[in-house]
């Protein structure tokens, strides 16, 4: 079999509420295929009524095992000539670099997508996801939002596609070629 070079990978970045859910959930309906750690450490944890509580360095652990998995499966399915939405936040620019680094080494393209939202906005989308349940309604309460602005390098030359949010309160769906918006004038 041979290895095909066609594969899009979309790396969804943004802070928590922005809208990279809703986003890579438009990039699946054109046949992208997702991966989510919030969905597989919410399954294994068997969901908030589990009452499965770790601690930050288990929980830790947990996240960087089904990163690990989840990269190998990128690998597969790169290898495959998928197309892929990495639905993680990708807060630093060392994480985009390195996954750039890894699409590139098997021949296909990355496309770096931030949706940008304001502090209000966020806000206020968490407030509502907040209530909800599921492993993309995380709640985010304002102590580790705050560490999430703190820690948050916001992509800049980095060949990143923005994506503003807030007016209107709906994330912008992908459209366009490859099924991205196209390019700002």
């Amino acid at each position: 079999m041979t290895e095909r070079s066609s594969s899009t990978v979309v790396l969804m970045c943004g802070l928590p509420g922005a809208g990279k859910t809703t986003y890579a959930a438009g990039l699946v309906r054109r046949g992208y295929v997702r991966l989510s750690i919030d969905e597989v450490v919410w399954r294994r944890l068997g969901g908030r009524d589990a009452g499965v509580v770790l601690s930050e360095a288990a929980f830790d652990r947990l996240k960087d095992e089904v990163r690990a998995e989840q990269r190998s499966e990128l690998v597969g399915l790169m290898r495959a000539g998928r197309n892929v939405v990495v639905d993680y936040s990708f807060w630093s620019r060392a994480a985009r670099d390195d996954y750039k680094a890894l699409v590139e080494s098997h021949g296909c393209r990355w496309e770096l997508v931030h949706l940008k939202a304001d502090r209000a906005t966020l806000e206020r989308r968490l407030a509502v996801r907040n209530g909800r349940e599921g492993a993309n309604a995380v709640t985010v309460g304002e102590e580790l939002f705050g560490r999430y602005l703190a820690r948050f390098e916001e992509p800049r030359g980095e060949g990143e596609r923005v994506v503003p949010q807030g007016e209107g309160e709906r994330v912008e769906e992908p459209q366009g070629e490859g099924g991205l918006p196209q390019p700002s004038p």
